[in-house]
């Protein structure tokens, strides 16, 4: 597990509440603690969304648990019964992710059993709880899905390149194999959450322009043509090996997937604009992706055992160099530079 700007940014919120709850004589401020680090999210729109929704479901939750501790004291049974209600009512106005902070205080206020002023008392504490965590998110290291998105990026495709360039002539290790494969799954399932995280923060918290709206359709399918390629190597890994094949077809696909790869480094390298102007034509790379799925064509007419299988696996290799070729033409609409001088100017 590595070390990040959420775990520091958690314990500076905690630190805050008590602090806060103790300057207010608030008690106990274990509540306000809690609530916290319930609240820290992991962007500025999330974080936003998420005060607002938890200031809604609080109130409603603490006026019903302020009734009910006052008809029905705080006997398990009443507090349980209540949490069942307050459960149900975040779920019918579509606030789930705030059900448990939610409880924490229906708890906390129940447990007065009608005393008003503790019970006012416990609901102010986890309204301190949620400001903590929201001031901290936004004034100290505010989250940068962009950056992290596009960092990814890159860490995601190093470990599929090796993946990939390794995958037909087969030296991994199997053990190895399977770890990296694992890996490579669990990156692209951290880099679609982070994909959602970017355009909510463009799309709701921004109000995207034009610009920034084609920077997230590029975005997306940065992310799609390395979904795409994660699919490929499943297909050699499922099929490639269990189909008959000769030594001049096991080169052919082992370099069309290097092809492939150097074809994807390219655009992520244009991207970043790291490329001398006129120094890479993709149009190549296009044209052997057509001849490759052709020749995968002839060979599965002629029959042969296995040839389904070869096929399946140069469709999906075939699928992965279209939408590389997608994001090329995508890329070449986008200026890495502009972006960055317009983020330091707003």
């Amino acid at each position: 597990m590595t070390f990040g700007a959420r775990m520091l940014k958690t314990g500076i919120a905690v630190t805050l509440a008590l602090y806060a709850s103790v300057w207010l004589h608030f008690t106990p401020p274990v509540i306000a603690a809690v609530a916290a680090i319930f609240a820290m999210q992991p962007s500025i729109y999330r974080s936003w969304r998420y005060f607002l929704e938890q200031v809604q479901t609080n109130t409603v939750g603490a006026a019903i648990a302020m009734l009910a501790g006052t008809f029905l004291s705080n006997e398990p049974i009443a507090i349980g019964v209540v949490c069942v209600v307050v459960i149900m009512l975040c779920i019918k106005f579509g606030m789930e992710e705030t059900v448990g902070l939610t409880l924490v205080t229906v708890v906390a206020v129940m447990e007065a059993s009608g005393q008003w002023e503790f019970a006012l008392n416990r609901f102010l504490l986890s309204l301190i709880g949620i400001v903590s965590a929201f001031v901290i998110n936004v004034a100290f290291l505010p989250p940068k899905p962009k950056e992290q998105f596009h960092e990814q990026v890159r860490a995601v495709f190093a470990q599929l390149s090796l993946l990939l360039r390794t995958a037909i002539s087969d030296e991994m290790k199997e053990k190895v194999f399977r770890e990296r494969k694992q890996e490579l799954q669990d990156g692209l399932a951290s880099l679609a959450a982070k994909y959602k995280l970017l355009e909510e923060e463009q799309k709701k918290l921004k109000r995207a322009k034009f610009r920034q709206s084609r920077r997230l359709v590029v975005d997306k399918q940065m992310l799609y043509a390395l979904q795409k390629g994660f699919e490929a190597l499943e297909a050699v890994h499922e099929h490639f090996f269990q189909a008959e094949r000769t030594p001049e077809m096991n080169k052919s696909y082992d370099r069309h997937l290097e092809k492939l790869i150097k074809f994807h480094e390219h655009v992520l390298l244009k991207y970043d604009d790291k490329l001398k102007p006129g120094s890479w034509d993709s149009t190549p790379a296009e044209e052997a992706n057509d001849l490759f799925m052709k020749r995968a064509t002839d060979f599965y007419g002629e029959g042969r055992d296995g040839s389904q299988r070869l096929l399946i696996v140069a469709a999906a290799m075939y699928d992965y160099g279209c939408q590389t070729a997608r994001l090329d033409r995508l890329v070449e609409h986008v200026e890495p530079d502009d972006e960055e001088t317009e983020a330091a100017r707003g």
